[in-house]
This record gives C-alpha cells, sequence and structure tokens, in this order.
C-alpha cells in the first residue's frame, strides 16, 4: 500500500484538510519587507497565518505544484515542514496515524471492489472552510465481475 499513500498524500497536498493556522513570531524577521518582531501573534491588530496550501503548493519545493504526481512522495519524500496536511511539531492532529489507516482502508476496499466514474468531470473545489467538491462528487460505482 505504499503507493497508494503516495496518492493519498498528494491528495492531501493539493486539498489539505486544514488550511492554516495562526502563530506566534519565535524571533524577529522580515518578511516582503515588513519587520515582524518576536511575539507578535494572533491577539495584535495584524496577524500570522500560515496556509497549508500556499505551503504544499510552493514550487521552491514542489516542482509543478499544480500537477497531480504521487511519485513526489517517493524517497525521502519532502523537505520537513513543506508538507504538513495534520500540522507539524508538538501540536500535530492526534489523529493523522488513524486517519492515515481510514484513508488507506477506504481507498483499498473501493479499488478493489468498484470501478468509479466521476459524473463532473471538471467539479471545482470549494473552502466552506475545509476543501470538498462543490457538488459533493457525484459517481457512479460498478462492482467488479468476480
Amino acid at each position: 500500500m505504499k503507493y497508494s499513500w503516495n496518492v493519498a498524500c498528494e491528495t492531501l497536498r493539493l486539498s489539505p484538510p486544514c488550511i492554516g493556522n495562526f502563530k506566534e513570531a519565535i524571533k524577529d524577521f522580515t518578511f516582503n519587507g515588513f519587520a515582524i518582531p518576536k511575539g507578535w501573534k494572533a491577539s495584535h491588530f495584524l496577524t500570522l497565518y500560515w496556509s497549508a496550501s500556499s505551503t504544499h503548493k510552493n514550487p521552491e519545493y514542489f516542482s509543478e505544484p499544480e500537477k497531480f504526481d504521487p511519485s513526489r512522495f517517493e524517497g525521502k519524500g519532502p523537505a520537513p515542514y513543506t508538507f504538513i496536511p495534520f500540522g507539524g511539531g508538538p501540536r500535530m492532529c492526534p489523529g493523522n496515524e488513524y486517519a492515515r489507516l481510514e484513508i488507506l482502508v477506504f481507498m483499498h476496499n473501493l479499488v478493489r471492489r468498484f470501478k468509479f466514474e466521476r459524473l463532473i468531470l471538471d467539479e471545482k473545489i470549494v473552502f466552506d472552510p475545509t476543501p470538498k467538491p462543490e457538488k459533493g462528487l457525484p459517481v457512479r460505482l460498478l462492482p467488479h465481475k468476480a
């Protein structure tokens, strides 16, 4: 199921379940000409917001970031903290391993038991606040012949 997990990771990269989070600056830094002091956080007038989508689609870390390419997760995979669908560090989602298991079991059963066809080929993804197909991703499921 290693390749299946690569497919799942690439899907999570393109449409992460977590859209982002507010952060606190741990040191002084400059971003796009703006000085951000250590300790700056969401309680101030301006906030620091980290976006998973922007991180996952950064061409510095992912060549052709809009292309679906599960092979980018082979070998060492992406650099640390460039692929973070469940967050990272000490505040990573505690259910990330359960989510991994559930994703793989679902994919395994879907692929082994059914042939499926998307009914809306160009369906848009909307963020409300998490990503989801605009029309609910209608599919036609056809059981594999035994």
